[in-house]
């Protein structure tokens, strides 16, 4: 079999497994040392996803008229040499603009939004480019400390070449000022790095009277990886 080595990402990048401040982590992060395992021909081949099983409307949010301001998400994909992953396979989720998600878990007394289920999902073109036209989420309310808010903010889910080249990653939008009190953006330990996960505001792209527009790149690998942020 021929194997191929795991290229490990500098320190600083992600956030620890065990990050204090952001209380959940205790429960989630394994207790033993993790093992690094080569990857075979299995793990790098694929996924073959095809444009026929994503749609044109499936990066379109907006189709039911949902409340909140409309923004147009686009930017590119690249691996860690800067060159474009085409035909890469981008899934959002998010909260509607009262800053709820359509989940059974999820319960505090903002209101549900009928036209808005919160997913989308888009495939690169040859370029790397990606697109997605949606609402702003809202910010919500969350239990680790007191008096705590998420800032406002999308999940990402990118899948490369193939299944090994998964990030999950959040997005968060400019000047938010629930930046620097959030312990899940704050567990990302290099600011560099924390600053690649907030969106660049993009008025060329902006289209009037209809939506704003912002711009997200997104890293596989390498120095300037996107944060794996969960």
């Amino acid at each position: 079999m021929n194997l191929i080595g795991y290229r490990r990402d500098p320190e600083g990048i992600h956030p620890p497994l065990d990050s204090p401040s952001y209380g959940s982590t205790r429960l989630r992060h394994p207790g033993e040392r993790l093992v690094l395992l080569p990857h075979g021909l299995t793990e790098i081949t694929g996924p073959l996803l095809g444009s026929g099983r994503v749609t044109k409307t499936d990066s379109d949010l907006t189709l039911r008229e949902p409340l909140g301001q409309r923004v147009i998400l686009h930017g590119r994909v690249l691996d860690g040499d800067g060159r474009a992953v085409p035909d890469a396979l981008v899934e959002i989720w998010q909260a509607n603009a009262a800053g709820r998600y359509l989940h059974n878990a999820d319960r505090w007394p903002a209101p549900l939004d009928p036209g808005f289920d919160g997913v989308g999902r888009a495939l690169t073109d040859s370029r790397g480019r990606y697109r997605f036209l949606t609402i702003k989420p809202g910010a919500y309310p969350w239990r680790n400390h007191h008096n705590a808010w998420r800032p406002a903010h999308i999940h990402f889910s990118v899948f490369g070449m193939a299944f090994t080249q998964r990030l999950v990653t959040q997005m968060y939008f400019p000047d938010d000022p629930l930046l620097p009190h959030d312990p899940i953006f704050n567990a990302v330990p290099d600011e560099r790095a924390r600053g690649r996960m907030v969106a660049r505001f993009d008025l060329a792209v902006t289209e009037p009277n209809w939506a704003l527009a912002f711009e997200f790149d997104i890293v596989l690998r390498g120095r300037d990886k996107t944060p794996e942020h969960r």
